[in-house]
């Protein structure tokens, strides 16, 4: 798998903050779910945070944004001490969870009407109509909601999140069981929505996702382990990798397990991935037992490295039970 980093270049201009904090942490009964987080984020800018399930990305994202309370820590979002100040952020953020919550028995359009009104917003119809339109529902208007294909849905989420005009969206793995299609379609909406200068912070498991966001975080258990584009994160873990390509490569895989040099074996494909910092000792390792089959050089990709970091994470939280 060759890596492609076009990120796309940083947010126009402006190197304003629109969150900015300082040693976030919060603890769930034993379990402390986020550890000491500090993170900035500018305006225009979709932030990616990658992580194991049940790591603490989404706590750590509600955190920053004055969804949820810190236990200490501080910092503003939207220019608002998110502390002190969270309901004024709530107004200004729009929300999208990776469960689809609208009722299936009305149509788009109700649906719509009915957020606009939970805003209490003055005029709800041309607010609805615009929202239907940009998002390219207007057609779909009158279809009930419980007939829709995951991508449509995808589409009604983002634009009751878009409704009240935040200037921050928060999305919870927005993507989660959509079609290849429908995923390319909503991240060209989020970055036409980064141009107009909203920002974005999103959970992803999926590494094209991430090499679609301006920067990433990478969380595990808690802590944030390292943070910056994805090439800078790429280059971060120093991982040489070769792909060797031939038959029986599960077998060869085992055999690599534990050789020194070796500090990862990752099938991808038809190729076996065989990772390690030192680079000679590396290449020693696999010639040492390749026999006849194709050894090259290969670009370490974003999974070769989220798979090495997440593989050396420790779950605090299975130690606390």
């Amino acid at each position: 798998m060759t890596a492609r980093y076009e990120n796309p270049a940083d947010p126009a201009g402006s190197p304003e903050l629109v969150i900015d904090v300082r040693n976030l942490s919060k603890s769930f009964g034993s379990k402390k779910v986020v550890d000491d987080v500090s993170l900035s984020v500018r305006r225009g800018e979709i932030y990616g945070f990658l992580g194991p399930n049940g790591s603490g990305k989404t706590t750590c994202i509600r955190l920053m944004c004055g969804l949820l309370t810190p236990d200490s820590g501080s910092g503003a979002c939207l220019g608002f001490d998110i502390v002190r100040e969270s309901e004024r952020i709530k107004r200004r953020v729009g929300y999208m969870t990776q469960r689809f919550s609208f009722w299936e028995d009305l149509t788009i359009r109700e649906n719509l009407e009915f957020v606009a009104r939970l805003f209490e917003m003055k005029e709800r119809k041309a607010a609805v109509d615009r929202a239907l339109e940009n998002l390219g529902l207007h057609g779909r208007s009158n279809q009930l909601t419980g007939t829709l294909s995951g991508g449509w849905k995808q589409r009604l989420a983002l634009a009751a999140c878009m409704l009240h005009a935040p200037d921050l969206l928060l999305l919870d793995e927005p993507t989660a069981g959509v079609d290849p299609t429908a995923r390319r379609d909503f991240w060209e909406e989020l970055h036409r929505l980064a141009a107009q200068g909203i920002s974005v912070l999103v959970s992803t498991h999926y590494m094209d996702e991430a090499e679609r966001c301006h920067k990433l975080a990478y969380i595990a258990y808690g802590k944030l382990l390292v943070k910056g584009t994805a090439r800078e994160i790429v280059a971060s873990q120093r991982l040489h990798t070769l792909s060797v390509s031939g038959d029986e490569l599960n077998a060869l895989s085992a055999r690599l397990e534990g050789a020194p040099g070796v500090e990862q074996t990752v099938m991808f494909g038809s190729a076996l991935h065989v990772s390690g910092r030192d680079e000679q000792a590396l290449r020693r390792a696999v010639a040492a037992v390749a026999g006849q089959r194709r050894v090259q050089d290969a670009e370490t990709s974003l999974e070769d490295v989220f798979i090495y970091m997440m593989r050396r994470s420790r779950d605090n939280f299975e130690a606390a039970r």
